[in-house]
């Protein structure tokens, strides 16, 4: 099993090291506008999590009251708990970004502030094509995907300096915390299901699928601080790199 979830998890690794990559060329030169850019991008994100897992705060809020008179019945409390839990946290991410933005701009957050940029909304068609029509490996390959590993959060969370940068620290740090073994927990649940080498080959074309077009999303939502061809001459020599050592 350790050796599936390894071959999944490498699998992924160079694009989210490629997210990471263009997250510390973005944070390098960053001007106030340039992270007004990109928050109410991610704060459209923190509202609007993955479809087939997470669909929305608004509606799993909405569900979530609808589900309290079966708490003990249909539903066990923990289960119920654990939702609650996850609620929070999603809120609580979106709330400290959006005290950044708020800071950024110099007055207060407006609905309008929050943008779908359109590469996220590539990402979102591809995922949920994944999840309605891939079947159980579809959708674990966009569970292992979900979050690009961290890699914004991990770069994120070590920013110094300015206000703005020390604002971004902690609330990265934040939500790296809540979320740094999220991919391992999600890599596990895949790995359970690839029975034999055709479903390893499905399971890493999904994954390879989404996660490329993550790092087309964050590069857009940074204002492309790496061209096309610099990524993808990354991605392989990060690819080059995890073969050699596996």
């Amino acid at each position: 099993m350790a050796t599936k979830m390894q071959q999944l998890i490498n699998t992924a690794t160079p694009y989210w090291d490629a997210e990471a990559e263009i997250a510390r060329r973005f944070y390098k030169t960053a001007k106030s506008e340039d992270h007004a850019f990109y928050l109410r991008a991610q704060l459209w994100k923190e509202l609007n999590p993955v479809d087939g897992f997470f669909n929305g705060l608004h509606r799993e809020l909405t569900q979530a009251a609808d589900m309290f008179p079966k708490v003990g019945k249909t539903i066990d409390r923990h289960d119920y708990l654990f939702l609650l839990d996850q609620l929070v946290s999603e809120y609580s991410h979106f709330v400290m970004l959006a005290d950044v933005l708020e800071h950024v701009q110099g007055r207060k957050l407006s609905k309008r502030d929050l943008k779908q940029l359109p590469q996220e909304k590539k990402l979102g068609n591809i995922r949920r094509r994944y999840v309605k029509k891939g079947g159980p490996i579809g959708k674990a390959a966009v569970g292992i995907t979900e979050g690009g590993g961290t890699a914004l959060f991990r770069v994120g969370k070590g920013l110094k300096g300015s206000k703005i940068n020390q604002m971004t620290a902690k609330a990265m740090k934040t939500i790296w915390e809540d979320e740094k073994d999220h991919y391992m927990v999600q890599a596990n649940i895949a790995a359970k299901m690839i029975k034999n080498k055709a479903d390893m080959k499905k399971m890493q074309e999904a994954m390879i699928d989404v996660s490329l077009q993550r790092v087309w999303m964050r590069n857009e939502m940074f204002r492309s601080p790496m061209t096309t061809a610099e990524v993808e001459a990354y991605i392989v020599r990060r690819q080059t790199s995890i073969a050699k050592r596996s």
